[in-house]
């Protein structure tokens, strides 16, 4: 790969080269053109044709003075990852003359097959045609090739003929808008005057390497992203001396290699360090407004592979690639701030006082806590379920962490006292010489499923592979929704209870909030058995697999939620419902019949084999002097666990032909939950018991030992 970074040149030279920027805006348009794009951006409104035609043909001319040749509409179908239909430059004109031509129509709106895409029964095979439509809220840029070639990538929202939307991009495009609205009508109340509202996310993404001869070798990493059978390593993470350890030499460089390409493409990338398992590592951004960050996060993921295949290394960005060592997921930071970069989640010196913290923060707890179970469905997926619960990552019940001082001043005002006493308190470190450095307002909890973190909020719970999309669709809707009912609560007293001066109502309502909302709010450790019966008397939800949470959207109260804030109608919250629970049901398939086909046609027959060699070393060593007592162990040891490998074989070949293509979705989910998932833990027990005890040689695929600790 092209090296940027050099003596003779700093990041700054390259950042966001391969981006359509402002400043290359500026560059390539003309000034009133730009003004009015710029409008456009900032405050909505429609683009005009004409318009269209010139920032198309300014892309067009920047895109190839990069080495682009082609142009795509690059959308965020329910597929959880990213599409691209190339189109070349070339046009002919009417006297039959190759030219060059981008036009404002082709920037506007491409065509894709909406029947090829998921659709839940909003497109039937026949109906094929679906639109992409530009975003303008989010930069183009250039992917390259290798070779220095490239192509220009438009994001663009993804619906039907008919209108239904069939991607992520658009409900987070409403669900920001729904938001704005919202937070600017409150911050009015409060006197204050604010052009705009928005949600800003960091997403820390998590992931594996492994040597690629080494996972070429493993059809489960292959087909699944996982490993299916794997006894663990000798060594694994008990020691605790992975996390923030030493970076080989081979993963550094990969890293180097990554960080160049994701900041020629603006993406801010700038935390990099080894994670708890081995082979684990973490990558971390700067915030970005949401819609923006969800997009980098996708360039991420595809970028962490290409750039991976490379170096003879493969990325894993499966939620539980390893089964005994930590998984992988992606923390969502998300904060609320003004286009003038007022934090609206800051406590400030006072927060008992603050009302627009304590509006704010009580309306991200009150929707938490009235929509929590569409919260932990946006974090539901076959893989993930391997991951939540374990101590690795969150429990499956929601709660918020929102410290000890936090705690104490909503108790103070409910009971009428004043609020914290905020104390400047300083690190202790004993040692002379020392600087003299504030600690932070509170601890941080890492078994909280969402934490306040001192003027953000961390989600915990997203899974590795998962678009940022759907959690922060549902952080941005329900925050919107409780602001809305705030503001509504406000005006109300305002006109009709005269005597009550404005601080007065703001109290109540924050009383009341207080108290409405409370049960969410858990400060310990969310990993006791303690807390799960606190949780249950709390009436907590306990979502424990992926399709009881997917089941949460049909709720009355949540597809109620969806349309009234203009985010999915009733019918595509319910073809959502059925998109998750068959992707579900196709992950664990795809598992099933990978899991059968490595056992049946390599684990049985390298232990056959092995059995086999034993009986030959057995016939001599007892026709020479009776000896051979070890060997016939060893054989009645494997002969046993072939006995029950054949009959868990058989096992899970019976619960997959209980599962048939023209059931339900919903029963053929459950189904794979209930069957699928039991068979395939009880096949990998004996696959991993005769692993550890046949030979390594004769073994048919790479150990944890071969994966984990490569050099």
């Amino acid at each position: 790969m092209t090296k940027r970074l050099t003596e003779d040149k700093k990041i700054t030279d390259f950042f966001a080269c391969d981006v359509f920027t402002d400043a290359v805006m500026r560059e390539y348009m003309a000034s009133e053109d730009y003004d009015a794009l710029r409008e456009i951006i900032e405050s909505g409104g429609e683009l005009e044709m004409a318009l269209a035609d010139k920032v198309a043909n300014a892309l067009k001319d920047w895109a190839m003075s990069k080495g682009a040749t082609h142009y795509t509409h690059w959308f965020q179908p329910l597929t959880g990852s990213t599409a691209e239909k190339h189109d070349s430059f070339i046009s002919i004109d009417r006297s039959g003359n190759t030219i060059l031509e981008f036009t404002g129509k082709s920037l506007s709106k491409g065509e894709a097959d909406a029947s090829s895409f998921p659709s839940g029964g909003i497109r039937a095979t026949f109906e094929a045609r679906g639109y992409t439509v530009w975003d303008v809220s989010s930069p183009a840029f250039i992917k390259k090739s290798i070779d220095g070639s490239g192509v220009l990538c438009i994001p663009t929202a993804f619906c039907a003929y008919t209108g239904e939307l069939l991607d992520k991009k658009t409900p987070l495009l409403r669900s920001m808008a729904a938001l704005d609205v919202e937070g600017r009508r409150l911050l009015k109340l409060l006197g204050i005057k604010a052009k705009k509202v928005v949600a800003n996310v960091g997403g820390e993404q998590e992931y594996f390497l492994v040597d690629k001869s080494m996972y070429l070798q493993r059809d489960d990493l292959r087909f699944t992203g996982r490993t299916l059978f794997g006894a663990p390593a000798p060594k694994g993470q008990e020691k605790n001396d992975q996390y923030y350890a030493n970076i080989k030499e081979r993963v550094l460089c990969f890293m180097a290699d990554l960080n160049e390409e994701l900041w020629m493409l603006g993406i801010t990338a700038k935390t990099q360090h080894n994670e708890v398992a081995p082979s684990q590592h973490e990558l971390a951004p700067i915030y970005n407004s949401v819609n923006i960050a969800v997009d980098q996060n996708q360039l991420i993921m595809e970028m962490m592979k290409k750039v991976a295949n490379h170096h003879n290394l493969t990325c894993l960005l499966h939620e539980k690639p390893f089964a005994g060592v930590n998984g992988s997921g992606k923390h969502n930071n998300w904060s609320l701030c003004t286009n003038d970069g007022i934090n609206l989640l800051e406590p400030g010196s006072t927060p008992e006082s603050n009302r627009v913290f304590l509006l704010f923060l009580l309306a991200v707890i009150g929707g938490v806590d009235e929509y929590q179970d569409l919260l932990r469905m946006s974090t539901a997926s076959a893989g993930n379920d391997l991951r939540i619960g374990a101590n690795e990552a969150p429990p499956a019940i929601i709660s918020i962490y929102v410290g000890e001082n936090l705690q104490s001043m909503f108790e103070n005002l409910e009971n009428g006292a004043q609020g914290i006493k905020r104390i400047k308190e300083y690190l202790k470190m004993g040692v002379p010489n020392s600087p003299r450095l504030k600690k932070d307002e509170c601890d941080r909890n890492r078994t909280s499923p969402f934490a306040f973190t001192g003027n953000k909020f961390e989600f915990r719970m997203v899974g590795s592979s998962q678009s940022l999309a759907t959690a922060n669709i549902v952080l941005n809707t329900i925050t919107a929704e409780m602001l809305h009912r705030i503001s509504d609560e406000i005006e109300y007293a305002m006109s009709h209870d005269e005597d009550k001066d404005f601080d007065h109502i703001i109290s109540t309502v924050v009383l009341k909030y207080i108290k409405q909302h409370r049960r969410i709010i858990f400060n310990g450790n969310n990993y006791t058995d303690e807390w799960k019966e606190e949780a249950k008397k709390r009436g907590l939800c306990n979502l424990t697999n992926s399709v009881d949470a997917f089941n949460a959207m049909l709720r009355p109260e949540v597809v109620e939620l969806l349309e009234r804030n203009n985010i999915l109608s009733e019918k595509e919250v319910i073809s959502r419902h059925e998109i998750y629970l068959d992707d579900y049901s196709k992950t664990l398939h795809i598992e099933a019949m990978t899991a059968l086909s490595i056992a049946k046609t390599q684990i049985l027959s390298a232990v056959m084999r092995y059995e086999g060699e034993l009986a030959r070393g057995f016939a001599k060593l007892s026709a020479a002097d009776g000896l051979g007592a070890v060997q016939l162990k060893l054989m009645r040891q494997i002969d046993a666990l072939l006995c029950e490998l054949n009959e868990r074989i058989d096992a899970l070949e019976c619960a997959t032909a209980k599962t048939s293509e023209d059931m339900d979705v919903c029963t053929k989910a459950m189904l794979h939950r209930d069957l699928i998932v039991p068979a395939l833990t009880t096949l990998r027990e004996t696959v991993d018991k005769l692993q550890l005890i046949c030979d390594k040689g004769i073994w048919p695929y790479p150990n944890y030992a071969d994966l984990l600790f490569y050099e």
